[in-house]
């Protein structure tokens, strides 16, 4: 077999060979329930401000840790479904 055959064949192979991404989406159901949860975390996150004075500072913490839940767990933890094509 030539060099030309060899690396000809080989192209061939890494053309066809194709990884097929691994595809881990939710239900519709579970996405709203997901959705649900983590609007409610932002929601109180804004409704905890009403409570914030310069004697009380705790509002603003409880804001700052909701806040930061409510986009950590879907982007660390649940993971993105549009990220099947990636690699």
């Amino acid at each position: 077999m030539s060099r030309n055959e060899a690396a000809s064949r080989n192209e061939s192979t890494s053309r066809n060979s194709v990884s097929t991404p691994v595809e881990n989406e939710n239900s519709l159901a579970s996405s709203l329930a997901i959705f649900a949860i983590m609007i409610a975390l932002f929601l109180g996150a804004i409704y905890s401000l009403s409570f914030l004075t310069l004697d009380n500072p705790w509002p603003m913490a409880v804001c700052l840790v909701l806040f930061a839940l409510a986009f950590w767990i879907p982007q660390t933890i649940l993971g993105r479904s549009d990220s099947a094509g990636e690699s």
